[in-house]
């Protein structure tokens, strides 16, 4: 359900404005996505567990006020972040 290290820099080193950029919102943003993937994945074979569906909520509503505060900050970091993430259909 969580996601290693390796990923987390590959993530961190793949849409971080400089390196070691780990608080940028189109970090944080990389970094619940993949985790919300996982878990969505977790709830295909475990439809009952409860617990981790309220973990998986709250990383959603992160997830949409980070993207919120970017789409307000930079609109051209916001589309970029969203085609890269492929998170609009």
């Amino acid at each position: 359900m969580s996601i290693t290290q390796e990923r987390k820099d590959a993530l961190v080193k793949e849409h971080g404005r400089e390196s070691g950029d780990t608080g940028s919102p189109e970090v944080q943003v990389a970094i619940l996505t993949e985790r919300i993937t996982n878990l969505t994945e977790h709830f295909k074979t475990h439809a009952k567990d409860n617990h981790s569906r309220r973990g998986l909520l709250l990383m959603v509503n992160k997830r949409r006020s980070l993207l919120d505060y970017l789409k307000k900050k930079d609109e051209a970091r916001y589309t970029g972040i969203i085609a890269k993430l492929g998170l609009r259909k």
